[in-house]
């Protein structure tokens, strides 16, 4: 049983949690059109700890959405995991963003695609069955009206994340189900932080880096 502080970043969604054996205790979020990591995720942290009345010395661990997602969100997002982990002697949990993506749907057959969108038609992907065990890897992958075709062929298919709108352009069948409008959560991330602590699941706080998946690419300005 553990007391963990919950970190997500790795989309708009600037998103921290305390949770307690799995369940959340307190949650703050802001999923605001622009990137306001830099500004807000301390300040939802220390937010949290006065809501709760729980110093952070008292915490297990910190656990932080590994990615992949925004380059610049996972940075902010584990650069303070880090420094927590470091100040407060405390193990460092990574968690799959898509995996704690997975836990908002809940189906009793078929499968759970959560996406997250990358540039132009290419979004970050895995699946999951209903019992959410991982039956494909995270890959980046660019869409076309064939993606996900054997799936959807003889089973129902829930397509979860901000790579769901892109995704809806290009399949059209009738066992694809679009679930609009969720971003990772760490709402969701207290459950699977709880397994990796009873596990001693941690990561080297000093040598951890983000799962960004692809390389950073950075844009040119327009002239």
């Amino acid at each position: 049983m553990a007391l963990v502080l919950n970190i997500e970043t790795a989309t708009t969604n600037c998103s921290v949690s305390l949770s307690k054996d799995g369940e959340t205790l307190v949650l703050k979020e802001d999923n605001s059109l622009g990137f306001s990591h830099a500004e807000t995720l301390h300040i939802f942290i220390d937010e949290i700890f006065k809501i709760s009345k729980i110093k952070p010395s008292e915490i297990d661990a910190v656990a932080v959405s590994k990615g992949p997602g925004s380059y610049t969100g996972l940075r902010i997002g584990v650069s303070s995991a880090k420094g927590l982990c470091f100040a407060l002697n405390k193990p460092l949990i990574a968690i799959s963003t898509l995996e704690s993506l997975a836990h908002q749907v809940t189906i009793e057959d078929g499968f759970i695609v959560p996406m997250l969108d990358a540039r132009r038609m290419e979004v970050y992907s895995a699946i999951y069955n209903a019992n959410l065990e991982l039956h494909r890897e995270i890959k980046a992958e660019i869409l076309t009206e064939e993606s996900f075709s054997t799936l959807l062929k003889d089973h129902k298919v829930y397509f979860v994340g901000n790579g769901v709108e892109k995704t809806k352009s290009l399949i059209q069948h009738p066992n694809a189900v679009f679930i609009d409008g969720k971003l990772p959560s760490a709402n969701e991330m207290g459950f699977l932080a709880e397994n990796n602590h009873k596990k001693s699941d941690t990561e080297d706080v000093a040598y951890f880096e983000p799962y960004y998946l692809k390389d950073f690419v950075a844009l040119k300005k327009k002239a």
